[in-house]
């Protein structure tokens, strides 16, 4: 069994494992598509810690505010650019507290510490020649803050007539000339190349495989401008030699990967233990470029190694359509009922490869189906007073599996395995779906040994132990495996069962009939009645008819 074993090398190397997430743009409130990137992060690095109990963490996230998008956004909130930015960061902390993201550093680019870090990164690439000053002119994206290769627009025809698009993204586009700096993008396609070779460096592999042709289809690979004329664009970090001009938003943005390690400061990026490079930057598909590209060329020019990992996810889409705030489908996450419902739904459908899709009758179906009934619903039953009296994890009188347990107890030797190349792989719905069919057999090994038969003949005592205790070991187990995913219902679930702290590791996972020698004795567990997760209910009246019967 892998039970000690961390994803990547930061373990072994004794360095922290360092995990981000991008740092969110606040032109807008957080949606579910913020949320997912950040529950995705927030897995990967509970199992982390999960695999590995001594393992320092860092694990950053944040907001990025400066901009043109960021200025409009805050006059048409007729609020000063720094008020609207606090406001919206705060947006972003509170979402995160209540769907259990457990970051250890928000960063957000208005910060003292995040300048000082981009001024120095600007000035290394300045000194070694790698940033110069021309005219520019091409095709600008205000919405993608981003120029953008004549070949990758189109003209549209709309209601207010001919106009030109981003063809990537479908955002405007409108010719703009000025004198910018600009990075020497063209001296970093080979070495580009290079890296983007290594196995694994970009997951799910078709993303690599798009970086990779988008290199080998640039017979002209140009350099890109870096910076905006700060009469344009003056909610933004200015060039420190020149005030005329402001550091374009994306140097600005991925500069705070390392800001978090504490650069440009030496001493404290020791005593952080050198987390660079990262280990993984988990990102959306829709700034894949900037990642991919864009960034590694950034560090291989100011002589930094890239990071180790960049794990790349699709988009989720709703009742089969693209989010839109013009269609008003977005989904707000705060208005969803049942945060640790949604969080479970967003790493169990969704694949990193593909789009997922939220319907609310989705939502509604799984969260009862599997978190109220399946696994919720056996808790109780298996803890109730009605079978268990006793209120305790009975003992295990023998080893000898009882009839109709065979099969769960051969699935449930081979779950921590199975679950854990799928969280290696981060494929959380399959880990996931592992355990849930588990608990499928569980329910049915529960009913098929109607236990509630043998609590009234005094002699099957034995028999029912033996059926609660397979049960409530089963629970235990499978609550252990989906601690990344579920953080606080498991948590429930474990302090029922009176699972002391230091015993919710993956080490702890063997099932106690498989201990060679082990005296299995009577355990406590806490008393009173347990819900794990109320049912919801889309009648609102219906739902809080049942909730005061």
């Amino acid at each position: 069994m892998r039970l000690t074993l961390s994803l990547l090398s930061s373990a072994i190397q004794k360095r922290p494992f360092y995990i981000t997430t991008p740092i969110f743009y606040v032109n807008a409130a957080p949606h579910l598509g913020h949320l997912y990137t950040a529950v995705v992060a927030d897995a990967i690095q509970r199992f982390e810690k999960l695999t590995n109990p001594h393992l320092n963490v860092i694990f950053s996230t944040g907001t990025d505010e400066h901009g043109t998008k960021i200025q409009q956004a805050a006059a048409k909130a007729k609020l000063p650019p720094a008020q609207y930015c606090d406001n919206l960061s705060r947006e972003y902390r509170d979402l995160f507290k209540d769907f259990e993201v457990q970051y250890t550093d928000f960063v957000r680019t208005t910060e003292d510490r995040h300048k000082k870090a981009v001024n120095h990164f600007w000035r290394k690439l300045k000194d070694d020649d790698y940033i110069y000053k021309a005219k520019y002119a091409g095709w600008y994206s205000v919405n993608d803050e981003a120029f953008v290769p004549e070949a990758q627009t189109r003209t549209d025809i709309t209601p207010e007539g001919k106009i030109r698009i981003s063809v990537e993204s479908g955002h405007k586009v409108e010719w703009t000339e000025e004198t910018n700096y600009m990075f020497r993008l063209s001296a970093f396609k080979t070495h580009l190349q290079r890296w983007l070779e290594t196995d694994g460096v970009i997951q799910p592999a078709k993303f690599q495989r798009q970086l990779l042709e988008y290199l080998s289809s640039e017979t002209y690979f140009p350099d890109i401008s870096v910076s905006r004329p700060a009469e344009r664009v003056h909610w933004a970090i200015r060039v420190s030699d020149d005030d005329t001009q402001s550091i374009y938003v994306w140097l600005d943005a991925l500069v705070n990967y390392l800001t978090v390690t504490g650069y440009p400061d030496e001493d404290v990026m020791k005593s952080r233990g050198r987390p660079w490079p990262a280990d993984l930057h988990v990102v959306g598909k829709d700034i894949l470029k900037f990642h991919g590209i864009y960034w590694p060329a950034f560090l291989m020019a100011a002589r930094w190694h890239p990071p180790r990992r960049l794990l790349v996810h699709s988009h989720w889409t709703v009742d089969g359509g693209k989010m839109s705030k013009s269609l008003g489908n977005t989904v707000c996450p705060k208005t969803v009922p049942a945060p640790h419902a949604l969080r479970y739904m967003l790493l169990r459908e969704a694949t990193m490869a593909d789009d997922a899709n939220y319907s609310e009758t989705k939502f509604i179906n799984i969260a009862n189906s599997e978190l109220a009934d399946t696994l919720g619903n056996l808790v109780a039953r298996s803890c109730g007073t009605v079978l268990n009296p006793r209120g305790e994890r009975p003992p295990l009188h023998t080893c000898t599996p009882p009839p109709g347990a065979t099969q769960l107890l051969d699935a449930l030797q081979r779950l921590p395995d199975t679950c854990y190349d799928h969280y290696k792989n981060y494929q959380f719905y399959k880990a996931v779906d592992a355990v849930i069919k588990v608990l499928h057999l569980t329910n049915g090994f529960f009913e098929s040994s109607k236990p509630w038969e043998l609590k009234k003949r005094p002699e099957c005592q034995k028999d029912l132990d033996i059926v609660l205790h397979i049960t409530l070991e089963t629970v235990r187990i499978c609550a252990i495996i989906l601690q990344p995913v579920i953080p606080e219902l498991t948590k429930r679930i474990l302090d029922k069962l009176m699972v002391p702290e230091d015993s919710r590791y993956w080490h702890n996972l063997q099932p106690t009939w498989s201990i060679n020698g082990a005296i299995v004795e009577a355990k406590n567990i806490e008393g009173g009645k347990f819900v794990l997760f109320p049912r919801i209910y889309k009648d609102k009246k219906n739902q809080q008819k049942k909730a005061t019967a």
